[in-house]
């Protein structure tokens, strides 16, 4: 019988990723499916063609539905370079490669006993907020200053859905090494949950300072990977 816990984080993950991808879960080993939000824009206002999420054993992609079909045609392993421009082809990107990242995420992040609050929630409108920190679709942003009252670093919040709320975060290199990402990340963490939604947290493979980040928060990797088109 399910926990309690295990009922909610199953049940959050599952609405955030019928809103992000318009379907869930994947019927056959990779399951291309046509949805209509890959038209829409994404948090940053542009139009991705495909993203996708895997487990260990399945993984859906969701796709243009002017483009299911071509995908369809070139679907294949997605560890293989060649079935990876075919499909970079088939979506109509040349430009871009077909990425993967690891996929996180917690309904059970450090309290703030463990990991103290060190950030103030910021407009990004805010003039001290950093450029690259202004595009995120939350409505505030997270940010720690140093010693100087200065930027040290920040969290910004991308809001995929009405659930999932996707957790990115930067350190100036001066403050490396101090702990300051894993304290920011869990508070931005603690509130997406005390709201009633899911965080997540996503980073490249070899990235072993964020893996680093998510275990201390408590974003454990279980093997799930997150598939994009980067430039």
């Amino acid at each position: 019988m399910l926990s309690a816990e295990r009922l909610e984080a199953d049940t959050l993950l599952v609405a955030h990723l019928r809103g992000w991808l318009g379907a869930w879960p994947p019927r056959q080993v990779v399951d291309v499916v046509a949805a209509p939000v890959r038209d829409l824009p994404g948090w940053d206002k542009r139009v991705s063609p495909l993203v996708g999420v895997g487990t260990p054993d399945r993984t859906l992609l969701s796709v243009s539905p002017a483009r299911a079909d071509d995908v369809r045609r070139a679907i294949g392993p997605l560890d293989e370079d060649r079935v990876r421009k075919a499909i970079v082809r088939a979506v109509g990107a040349d430009d871009r490669i077909l990425g993967r990242g690891v996929f996180r995420w917690s309904t059970t992040v450090a309290s703030a006993d463990v990991l103290p609050d060190i950030g103030e929630w910021l407009s990004p409108g805010d003039p001290r907020v950093p450029v690259w920190l202004r595009p995120f679709n939350y409505g505030r942003v997270l940010v720690a200053w140093d010693d100087n009252g200065e930027y040290g670093a920040g969290v910004g919040i991308k809001r995929h859905d009405d659930v999932g709320h996707e957790l990115a975060v930067v350190t100036s290199e001066r403050l490396r090494g101090r702990g300051i990402a894993r304290r920011l990340v869990a508070q931005a963490a603690r509130r997406v949950l005390a709201e009633g939604n899911l965080p997540t947290y996503l980073h490249d493979p070899d990235n072993v300072a964020s893996a680093r980040v998510a275990d201390a928060v408590g974003f454990p990797d279980r093997g799930w990977s997150v598939y994009g088109l980067f430039g």
